[in-house]
């Protein structure tokens, strides 16, 4: 068994897409519309489905927003340089909400940003501690 993908609802498929391919350099891997079912899925990642766990993002047409609730944590992607990723992603537009440093607690040096709908992506400077 395997872990095969995330799924988020966005409320503006242009603008994710935008986001996790612009600012976090995933690449779109499919798209598919469902008219009847007035949705669009579209699967990215830093590598193909078959040999990586890969995000889904699921557009449903008639609902512009979502509430995050409380229990979703965030998603993690393990980087060379947190800070570096960081600096990456700011010039690109994204939203840092913590600045690259070591965790609370621990040596991991962490950094952590937000997506348009407002998930937290995670950085984790790879080599500095368990995950």
């Amino acid at each position: 068994m395997r872990i095969l993908h995330t799924m988020l609802r966005v409320g503006d498929l242009d603008r994710s897409l935008s986001f996790y391919q612009d600012v976090l350099g995933m690449r779109l891997l499919r798209h598919q519309d469902y008219p009847d079912g007035k949705f669009t899925l579209a699967f990215l990642g830093y590598e193909d489905e078959s040999s990586a766990t890969v995000l889904e993002l699921t557009h449903n047409w008639e609902t512009p927003h979502y509430d995050l609730g409380n229990g979703f944590g965030h998603i993690a992607i393990e980087v060379e340089d947190a800070t570096k990723a960081c600096d990456m992603a700011r010039h690109r537009g994204g939203k840092i909400i913590r600045e690259a440093g070591p965790m609370k607690f621990g040596s991991t040096v962490i950094a952590f940003i937000e997506d348009p709908d407002g998930y937290k992506i995670e950085f984790i400077q790879k080599g500095t501690g368990s995950h």
